[in-house]
């Protein structure tokens, strides 16, 4: 009994601190996630707040997660700040540039600045909010002007189609601002800018993930039919030569055919010949085969 009673007492030690150690675990868990939300907190209030670098990061964190949900393969599809020169060497360095079958480019931009909004999202003052309104619509506008003065499509190494994807992080900061300034889409449009928010570029991004599946597809039906007719070709050339090799051998039978008369069977062959001198008494120190001599006949000259 006294053994059974330790050994229930150990069980029960041995859970608490099973218990324990998973209990301190968990709130070590909740411990790190509460300092990454309240450091993406941190991050995203800095962003809003006008820190050009953090807004400009936190941008860039937002686009590539809608490029990973996109499908498309960095180094492949996209590429991510690569430096290029326009004719006088100036270096200019993309956010995103989007690569499409048939070698041509999109330029996706994710630098807009977010602080009127934060001050329209922040203050209840109706007329602090109007005026942050209309200070975001016009930071919307000044970006998409400072966009088009850029000249992407001149940059050497880009094959642009001649417009830029300007990239509103947010997407109620996208909403906001074309649903009170309706022209702002078309005026922008007419810069060869296209504002886009994190839904409708990643349906664009999808769409030219479909593409390059097909233009992917499409190379590979090529190369199977070009390895197709490669081998047909092959193949009609093998069929050629074992056609030429049964010539061969049926020539090579004639032939056979023909000295065989002239050696055993035809009239006057050499086997019947030889076979008459022996007869006659000319000394030989060996023998035709008797099959050879047997075939010869008796019909000699």
């Amino acid at each position: 009994q006294m053994s059974a009673f330790k050994q229930k007492v150990d069980d029960v030690y041995d859970k608490e601190a099973k218990d324990r150690v998973a209990l301190s675990e968990q709130v070590k868990q909740l411990r790190d996630l509460n300092q990454q939300l309240s450091q993406d907190a941190v991050n995203l209030t800095r962003a809003l707040k006008g820190d050009s670098k953090a807004r400009g990061n936190w941008g860039e964190v937002i686009l590539s997660k809608v490029l990973e949900r996109s499908g498309l393969k960095e180094g492949r599809e996209y590429e991510v700040q690569e430096t290029h020169k326009n004719e006088e060497g100036s270096r200019f360095q993309p956010d995103v540039v989007i690569h499409l079958p048939e070698s041509k480019d999109i330029v996706v931009d994710s630098k807009v600045s977010l602080v009127a909004y934060e001050n329209f999202s922040t203050t209840e003052d109706e007329k602090e909010r109007a005026t942050a309104l209309q200070q975001h619509i016009a930071s919307i506008r000044a970006h998409v002007r400072d966009l088009s003065g850029k000249n992407y499509e001149e940059l050497k190494g880009l094959r642009t189609l001649g417009y830029v994807l300007m990239f509103i992080p947010i997407e109620p900061a996208f909403l906001l601002a074309v649903g009170e300034d309706p022209e702002l889409f078309n005026d922008a449009m007419s810069k060869n800018i296209f504002i886009v928010s994190p839904s409708n570029l990643l349906i664009t991004l999808k769409t030219i993930n479909a593409m390059w599946q097909y233009a992917y597809q499409n190379e590979n039906a090529l190369e199977i039919a070009q390895k197709a007719g490669g081998m047909y070709d092959k193949f009609v050339s093998f069929v050629e030569s074992f056609d030429l090799v049964g010539s061969r051998l049926e020539q090579a039978e004639e032939s056979w055919s023909q000295a065989r008369g002239q050696l055993v069977t035809g009239k006057g062959n050499l086997v019947k010949r030889a076979d008459d001198l022996k007869q006659m008494g000319v000394r030989t120190k060996k023998q035709l085969p008797s099959d050879f001599v047997s075939s010869s006949g008796d019909d000699g000259v």
